[in-house]
């Protein structure tokens, strides 16, 4: 089963060729499909030439919406069967991509989180960063009954058909927990979670997730498990 790489873009210069590189590097046949949100650090004209010599496929956002509009935009032009979600920034490494898409390769499993919090190596950061993913990965399983560990991970990957079967609408970082409670809902739906490896970044290197994006998970949790 082919895989495509989605990675979502926006403001990542110094770090989008090298995990380019690296994603290219898996030796595991993919298509990868980069989609720049507006960036305005020289990252939207870098890519512009260089995925003409790698050969991907670009997408140029014409404005800055958030990471959930370009992975949606990520997700309509990608063609294969199993998707995954790759971030830009160099805190998810390619290498673990065997790990994560293993239980979709067995049969066993249609979605696959990349935990950081099970077992594998990452970076030690923010005590209280560690404290909000918990309490929003908590909150959103007692929502959706599932027993996840890192419902806010960056490593995602899904059978075509799941993407297909849902309607996805945020815009920013709601991507996480509105996705989770949508699987949730489809019937027969196998989740999996494996662990991973994880370079966590601190804000001097350029992280941009913040406290009114834990505060705003925490309300597409809601939102999301009362719509239909």
């Amino acid at each position: 089963m082919k895989i495509s790489v989605v990675i979502p873009v926006y403001n990542e210069r110094t770090t989008i060729e090298r995990v380019l590189d690296q994603v290219e590097s898996v030796p595991i046949e993919k298509e990868i499909v980069v989609v720049d949100d507006c960036s305005t650090d020289g990252t939207r004209e870098f890519l512009a030439e260089d995925l003409k010599r790698r050969g991907h496929v670009l997408i140029l956002q014409p404005a800055n919406q958030g990471k959930g509009a370009a992975l949606r935009a990520g997700f309509k032009n990608a063609k294969n069967e199993i998707i995954l979600v790759q971030d830009a920034d160099l805190e998810y490494d390619p290498k673990d991509y065997p790990k994560l898409l293993q239980p979709i390769w067995d049969g066993v499993a249609d979605v696959v989180y990349g935990s950081r919090f099970i077992g594998s190596p990452h970076r030690v950061l923010y005590f209280w960063h560690s404290v909000g993913n918990g309490l929003l990965t908590l909150i959103s399983n007692m929502f959706t009954n599932l027993n996840l560990t890192d419902m806010e991970t960056g490593y995602k990957v899904f059978r075509r058909q799941i993407l297909e079967r849902i309607h996805l609408k945020s815009n920013r970082f709601g991507f996480e927990p509105e996705v989770t409670q949508k699987i949730a809902k489809i019937k027969g739906c196998r989740i999996y979670e494996v662990g991973i490896s994880y370079r966590g970044r601190d804000y001097s290197e350029g992280k941009k997730i913040t406290w009114k994006d834990g505060l705003a998970a925490f309300y597409f949790i809601i939102r999301y498990w009362l719509a239909d």
